[in-house]
């Protein structure tokens, strides 16, 4: 029996603060009072802390199997931790793309050996295995992902058929990429015409348009609505897109939800001039008044989730010029850093970061006993000195690539400990590695 007790924590959970003591046994809340005075293996002295449910990250790139020059599960899932995260979903453009059950095992097998922080693993969808993504398990299994527009390797659906289908028969959540292909490639090729091979990453939101958003995502929306399709976008990045959403009905009761990534609250496209490929991403960072409009969206509700979208590559590969440059960056462990951040700002609560990082996403993806602080849910918490500046620098970031794109940022806000299914699995710059995460399961 192993008991931990975290003493006199300020416990942000289900829209209040209340200093707690909470005890921890055997990987899971065991109670939650004022002052629990009883004997634990280890006792937590949290005066001065704040104590979140784990962030539970559903859309990240972890690049195992067939791209671990660039990351892998175990360095990524250790990144994660440090920054507060606790669960991840990852996605199936891998190497190579998580197209059959075997190869949605693979990966499983991978993180049951290696994975520091729970997970769970997208099937991917192609134009041609439909078959095999209607054996998925929804039990066990957090989504479909569908790229209905292109991006890193090779799994665009762009047949109409196909994308119907899968629509019409997925027997549980399908995620989506929403750009449309058409459009982007139109865009494209009137730059090319006018600048050769000197477009410049400010053309970037320009090329991957507002318009080719709103399309693709209208159309998720409007097939969802046709089929009655448990639908989720992913990485909403205009201001346009969030009134395709609702927030009037409860999330629990919700078919069509939405995420929004910390690097489209954060940047606009005002930084690409310093930050460069650094900050380039598929759906672009666009406008400040499109980083608004996603902002107001999540506060208001028609935008349901926070994520990241972590999708790391080299050092080399970021600094090809803007055509070859890969789109996509690391960002698992500075997300919630950024979002303390932005509480300080005024922009966001705290009762907010909790609900959007992880109460949340439990509810839309109907994970098990996780995302929130409640007795016999399992432990997965993070604590945060909000008063703890820290500097982000290429010597302090722990993914495998070696940069951020917050390099240079000070962070008013920092995570001392995270529990994940109540091991204490990082402290204080510390990891404890002889336990793994725990694969989610979902009650559906």
């Amino acid at each position: 029996m192993n008991t931990i007790l975290i003493k006199g924590a300020s416990v942000v959970n289900e829209g209040q603060i209340v200093v707690a003591d909470v005890l921890l046994k055997n990987g899971f809340i065991e109670k939650i009072a004022p002052n629990i005075d009883i004997a634990a293996h280890q006792e937590i002295n949290a005066e001065g802390l704040h104590l979140f449910p784990g962030m539970i990250d559903d859309q990240v790139h972890f690049r195992e199997p067939g791209l671990t020059h660039k990351a892998d599960i175990f360095s990524e899932s250790m990144a994660a931790v440090a920054g507060g995260i606790t669960s991840f979903m990852e996605m199936p453009n891998t190497v190579p793309n998580t197209l059959t059950q075997k190869l949605l095992a693979d990966k499983y097998a991978i993180a049951s050996e290696m994975s520091l922080a729970n997970y769970s693993f997208f099937m991917g969808a192609s134009n041609d295995n439909l078959d095999e993504v209607l054996k998925t398990d929804p039990k066990n299994v957090c989504g479909i992902k569908v790229f209905m527009g292109s991006s890193t390797g090779n799994m665009l659906v762009d047949n109409e058929k196909v994308l119907e289908n899968i629509f019409k028969e997925a027997p549980m959540l399908v995620a989506t990429h929403c750009e449309d292909e058409q459009t982007i490639r139109h865009n494209l090729a009137v730059y090319k015409e006018k600048y050769g091979e000197n477009i410049t990453i400010a053309m970037h939101p320009l090329i991957r348009s507002a318009e080719a958003c709103y399309k693709s995502s209208s159309m998720a929306v409007e097939l969802a609505k046709k089929y009655h399709t448990r639908l989720h976008i992913l990485h909403i990045s205009t201001a346009r897109e969030v009134a395709l959403f609702d927030n009037k009905t409860p999330l629990a009761d919700k078919k069509i939800t939405a995420e929004a990534c910390v690097h489209h609250l954060w940047f606009d496209d005002h930084d690409y001039a310093v930050k460069g490929n650094w900050i380039k991403w598929n759906p672009a960072v666009k406008s400040a008044a499109d980083k608004a409009g996603i902002l107001k969206g999540v506060l208001d509700g028609h935008i349901d989730i926070i994520a990241t979208d972590h999708a790391p590559h080299t050092i080399e590969e970021k600094e090809q010029p803007y055509l070859q440059a890969p789109s996509g960056g690391p960002l698992v462990q500075h997300a919630l850093p950024a979002l303390f951040e932005m509480y300080h700002q005024g922009k966001i609560s705290l009762v907010q970061i909790a609900e959007k990082t992880a109460h949340n996403v439990a509810v839309c993806f109907n994970i098990d006993k996780r995302g929130f602080i409640r007795e016999g849910y399992w432990a997965d918490l993070v604590l945060v000195n909000l008063n703890d500046p820290f500097t982000v620098t290429k010597m302090n970031v722990l993914y495998k690539c070696g940069w951020s794109p917050f390099e240079g940022q000070t962070f008013r806000a920092e995570v001392t400990h995270t529990f994940v299914s109540g091991n204490l699995a990082y402290q204080k710059g510390k990891f404890t590695t002889q336990e793994t995460g725990k694969r989610l399961a979902f009650n559906r």
